[in-house]
């Protein structure tokens, strides 16, 4: 209890800090660019509604799940056949690693030209920023697979589908795992410039809309939704991760605490 305890007041010491900081530094503003904390607090249940809670925040979020799920199994499918193969990866890396610089938000007018303006397009532009850290995160991570596990494997006749679950797979789960966290907070990013191109709704939409008409409490109300977004987000990523990472994690404790 006392290290919960001791962790939690790590973890929210630098957030209250810098809320503290904003809150006395804005107190007394009178720009209009820059309200004071507290009026962005006060209007924030005010603009973010139940019926904006559904007309805008849902749909971002359902867009970014099918994006970041696209990317995941494209990711993760591709990322182990070019890392198992030599040949494969001989073939694909030039390729790989020109796409992989080519910035996502450029594509968005070039996607915009064949998925339209609907959710379509956002849910690709999402995927195609997503996929690139979950790929090649994949191809490290089944290249450094442990040659001594992989012969044990193959000298049990443990081949096919069960040698890529619970060897190839398994083995490369926490570089996996790495690319997913990395490409989560490119999702969120994409997900609001996604939705500042020809969209009708959702946070990134929204936010523009605000600025827009000048309604700069509501602006940073949008502004602070997305960073809460990020956290929650953040905080349920590690908590799957910590649960399929479970062994990954005991291993890496026993061997700080052997001597």
């Amino acid at each position: 209890m006392r290290r919960v305890l001791s962790r939690l007041v790590f973890a929210l010491a630098l957030p209250l800090v810098l809320v503290a900081v904003w809150w006395v530094s804005s107190a007394g503003s009178q720009d209009v660019y820059w309200p004071p904390l507290r009026t962005v607090l006060e209007s924030f249940p005010e603009v973010w509604t139940g019926e904006r809670w559904r007309g805008d925040v849902l749909p971002s979020v359902l867009r970014l799940a099918a994006g970041y799920a696209l990317a995941a199994v494209v990711g993760v499918a591709v990322g182990t056949l070019v890392g198992s193969h030599r040949r494969v990866r001989a073939v694909c890396e030039p390729v790989l690693e020109f796409l992989r610089a080519v910035p996502p938000p450029v594509l968005v007018p070039v996607i915009m030209l064949f998925a339209g303006i609907g959710d379509t397009m956002k849910i690709v532009v999402i995927a195609a920023g997503c996929v690139w850290p979950v790929l090649l995160n994949t191809v490290e991570g089944v290249r450094a697979v442990d040659a001594v596990m992989a012969e044990t494997a193959r000298c049990y006749g443990v081949t096919g589908v069960a040698r890529l679950r619970h060897v190839v797979l398994r083995a490369a789960s926490p570089q996996i795992f790495a690319g997913l966290r990395q490409a989560l907070s490119i999702g969120i990013i994409l997900m609001v410039i996604s939705e500042m191109f020809a969209a009708s709704n959702g946070l990134g939409f929204t936010i523009v809309q605000f600025q827009r008409s000048f309604a700069i409490p509501g602006m940073w109300t949008g502004i602070l939704l997305l960073g809460l977004l990020g956290f929650v987000l953040s905080v349920l990523f590690q908590l799957v991760e910590r649960r399929a990472l479970g062994w990954y994690h005991g291993l890496r404790a026993a061997a700080r605490r052997s001597p």
